[in-house]
């Protein structure tokens, strides 16, 4: 069977009615008015009907998203399918012959796929999304694709261990992110405040799943992060439904976390498919209750470790008091200290035979000094002019009036010369009465000997 081809011919407006379309051979026509004027407007109707009859050439379509308000009045279901990363919604329908033939039951938040066509309602001008066939979505699908995204975070170093912030030891605010009157917040809360009455919480109730979750979350984190009283942010909910926690891996919610300056725990509670939130946040607590043990110290632990660490403390001052007074007393039973004196006279002894010793090495060296001296001395006068006199010889010296002159030579005396001679102990006043050369022998060539009166 060929299918119609949709043409158009133009015709005035008053020639046209709703539903003026008809197959001539294989084309369908569409009677379209000419364009509009103030003077020629079209009929509601004639939009109404160009309308639906564009909308109707798209035919049915497949589409992916997240079940949302779904509901069954008289047999038909009525509900929303919420895109699964853009803020975009379609409201859809099924009719009652199509919920009796669809495979299992739907719920708010399931991921589902739908085949749709589009139709407008000529008469009441409104357009909705007829549903032909509505599955869910394969378990083993949406696995592979948080995988897909699980490696890609991690390949950018989101869960390295180098950037997760350490928590503090005793947090004076707790941000608490959780459903309202849930019983994560009940268990949260009731175990933090068994461990640490004084703890203080901020909390911020939030949708846990559904459409709404990530963008009231995301909000959430925002606010905790920006509050410089709160000290680490809890993200708590109690377990469920594996498409239920879906939002807690949702791309843009995990990077965020990744961007907050303060420590987050997720404290989600699926041990089994864990939300790609557990591999960001800076901890992963098993349970709302083991999220409260990790950030929360026992304040009776707390107490035990402070008596033990007193306790040692005491012990090693008893220890240190015993050590130093041993020490002291064995000190104390030393000579020295029974008995004070005894090391000074001891050193009182050792200090007089010390000078004893200096004594006597300073009297030998003077002596040898002495001695020393006393032979430079005899030396020194053995080689001076008087010790030469002193073992008999003397000095001539030549008198010409005042005038004096050595006689070294008989030649210097000639006969009748005045002369004085000079002894160890005196003067002699004497006449030359001339002088001859004697050879002495074993004396130098021209020694001479002079007869002196």
């Amino acid at each position: 069977m060929r299918r119609p081809i949709l043409c158009a011919k133009q015709h005035a407006p008053s020639a046209i009615a709703a539903g003026d379309i008809r197959f001539e051979k294989r084309h369908v026509v569409v009677i379209q008015p000419p364009k509009s004027t103030p003077d020629a407007p079209w009929p509601v109707s004639v939009v109404s009907e160009l309308v639906r009859d564009w909308i109707a050439r798209l035919g049915s379509v497949w589409i992916e998203g997240e079940l949302t308000g779904w509901s069954i009045r008289g047999g038909h279901a009525y509900g929303k399918i919420k895109d699964l990363d853009a803020d975009a919604t379609l409201s859809v329908t099924a009719w009652r012959s199509v919920v009796q033939r669809l495979d299992g039951e739907f719920k708010q938040g399931d991921r589902v796929i739908a085949s749709i066509k589009p139709d407008f309602w000529v008469k009441g001008g409104t357009l909705s999304m007829q549903v032909s066939d509505l599955r869910h979505v394969g378990l083993g699908d949406l696995l592979e694709r948080l995988e897909r995204l699980r490696k890609q975070l991690a390949a950018e170093g989101l869960f390295a261990d180098e950037r997760k912030k350490p928590l503090p030891f005793l947090p004076g605010t707790i941000g608490l992110i959780t459903g309202r009157e849930s019983d994560a917040e009940k268990d949260v809360r009731r175990n933090s405040e068994l461990r640490w009455p004084a703890v203080q919480f901020r909390t911020i109730h939030t949708p846990v799943q559904g459409e709404r979750t990530v963008a009231e979350v995301s909000a959430a984190l925002r606010e905790l992060d920006a509050d410089p009283e709160v000290d680490v942010i809890i993200v708590a909910r109690g377990g469920g439904d594996f498409q239920h926690l879906l939002p807690f891996s949702d791309e843009s919610l995990v990077r965020l976390v990744a961007t907050l300056s303060t420590p987050v725990v997720s404290a989600i509670g699926h041990e089994a498919d864990r939300p790609i939130l557990d591999d960001v946040a800076d901890l992963r607590a098993s349970t709302p209750t083991d999220a409260a043990k990790r950030v929360v110290p026992d304040v009776a632990e707390e107490l035990a470790g402070v008596q033990q660490a007193r306790a040692r403390i005491l012990q090693r001052i008893v220890d240190r008091v015993r050590s130093e007074s041993n020490a002291l007393e064995s000190l104390v039973s030393r000579p020295a200290l029974a008995n004070p004196s005894w090391i000074i006279d001891q050193r009182g002894e050792e200090l007089m035979r010390a000078s004893q010793r200096g004594e006597e090495l300073i009297t030998r060296r003077i002596d040898r000094e002495h001695d020393r001296l006393d032979s430079l001395a005899r030396h020194l006068r053995g080689l001076s002019p008087q010790g030469t006199l002193e073992r008999g010889y003397s000095i001539v010296e030549r008198v010409d009036g005042d005038a004096k002159s050595l006689v070294t030579g008989w030649q210097d005396a000639p006969a009748s010369t005045e002369l004085r001679i000079r002894t160890a102990d005196g003067r002699i006043s004497a006449s030359s009465l001339g002088g001859e050369a004697i050879i002495t022998p074993g004396a130098p060539d021209g020694a001479t000997e002079a007869n002196v009166e």
